[in-house]
């Protein structure tokens, strides 16, 4: 006779498998520093590039603006105000990935140990029938 509580069991680690296993299972592969660190590597990356995309966009925007004042202001403390506003911009976009993952990794983790204790929960089953 079928057991009702394995089949809940092992339908539950299906579905688990399914939907959110694959994902949480290569997250589950790295240690928690090399995972975040490659994400915000990635988010500093890719803040860089939208920080120049945004401040291109600015100049082109207000280009005649730009060239008539081009003379007027001093460069080397124009380049110094683009590049802390930069560092800031950059900086506020690691520290939120660095805790949106963090919170993303703790919660793969959770999830592949509980997966992990019902895996075993069935085996002991299986293993008691046997």
């Amino acid at each position: 006779m079928i057991d009702q509580d394995k089949i809940i069991l092992m339908t539950r680690l299906a579905s688990y498998e399914k939907n959110e296993g694959k994902k949480n299972e290569a997250i589950g592969r790295y240690f928690r520093s090399d995972y975040i660190g490659w994400q915000v590597l990635k988010s500093i990356v890719s803040g860089t590039i939208c920080f120049l995309i945004v401040a291109a966009g600015y100049v082109v925007y207000d280009f005649e603006n730009f060239m008539l004042d081009i003379y007027k202001i001093d460069l080397l403390e124009y380049a110094q105000d683009i590049l802390k506003k930069y560092v800031v911009f950059v900086a506020v976009y690691a520290v939120i990935t660095y805790i949106v993952f963090a919170f993303k990794y703790a919660g793969a983790r959770k999830k592949l140990k509980t997966y992990a204790h019902n895996l075993n929960k069935l085996s002991r089953e299986y293993n008691n029938v046997e």
